[in-house]
């Protein structure tokens, strides 16, 4: 089975529903979203984790997530660590109000996570290439399944954000699909968000961030185009570093 990230994209979702689960999703501006194949990687339909080597505590939770994120020579030949190179330990991503990206401690519930940046530099006529690997080790599935409808709240909350002070991504539609849904049997539940980068006034280039859980265990990628480079190309790329990364997680919780 290789990983897909298929069916509409899709811009919207409802909120989210009182017990913290995913939000029900409703389909507005529907376009296709072309299946990324898995470079060779493979992800187990309806894997279950063996409860003995689910993190419980941070510490485990910190050797996961190192252990499953990318570093920049796992996207390819060519890559390498942007600066800074990865996040600072304890804290996770968040979209504030003003819809702004910025890193805050850690709450509880949220074990570990880590984010990766790397890039590949600009050669000839193709510009440089940014990508962001990231995994975060929830204390219960029910939290992680919370990250994921944040995330599909965000787009609604903020079409336009801000990861920079002097960066956009604008023009945000997400779509998710949980296992089972438009050929999804790589993970529990998957977002996939697309839009458009524009760094410092330049010309925007496409965006794409993918996010995927398995049990307590989210991982993400985002991919942020330049002149040269395909959209297929950077579907590719995308879709070939998340599923690794899913198998990466299932090789370190299945039963030995």
């Amino acid at each position: 089975m290789t990983l897909l990230v298929t069916g509409s994209l899709l811009a919207g979702c409802s909120t989210q529903g009182a017990d913290g689960g995913s939000p029900q999703r409703t389909e507005a501006s529907a376009r296709t979203a072309s299946p990324p194949p898995s470079g060779g990687a493979t992800a187990t339909p309806g894997f279950t984790p063996d409860a003995s080597l689910v993190p419980r505590t941070s510490k485990d939770g910190q050797r996961l997530v190192e252990s499953v994120v990318f570093a920049p020579g796992d996207w390819g030949r060519g890559f390498v660590a942007q600066d800074p190179a990865e996040s600072r330990p304890g804290t996770w991503a968040v979209l504030d109000d003003g819809c702004h990206w910025d890193r805050e401690k850690a709450p509880r519930g949220v074990l570990a996570s880590l984010s990766r940046y790397s890039l590949l530099p600009a050669a000839g006529s193709k510009g440089a290439v940014r990508v962001t690997a990231v995994a975060t080790a929830h204390s219960s599935a029910l939290g992680a399944d919370e990250q994921l409808s944040t995330t599909l709240e965000e787009v609604l909350r903020c079409p336009e954000q801000h990861p920079r002070a002097d960066s956009r991504i604008t023009g945000l539609n997400s779509l998710g699909t949980p296992f089972g849904a438009r050929e999804q049997e790589y993970a529990d539940d998957s977002v996939l968000e697309a839009g458009q980068y524009v760094d410092k006034g330049d010309a925007a280039q496409p965006y794409r961030w993918m996010v995927a859980r398995l049990g307590t265990v989210v991982v993400a990628v985002s991919v942020t185009g330049a002149k040269g480079h395909t959209e297929q190309e950077l579907q590719q790329l995308g879709g070939d570093a998340l599923g690794q990364m899913l198998v990466r997680v299932q090789q370190r919780l299945k039963v030995k």
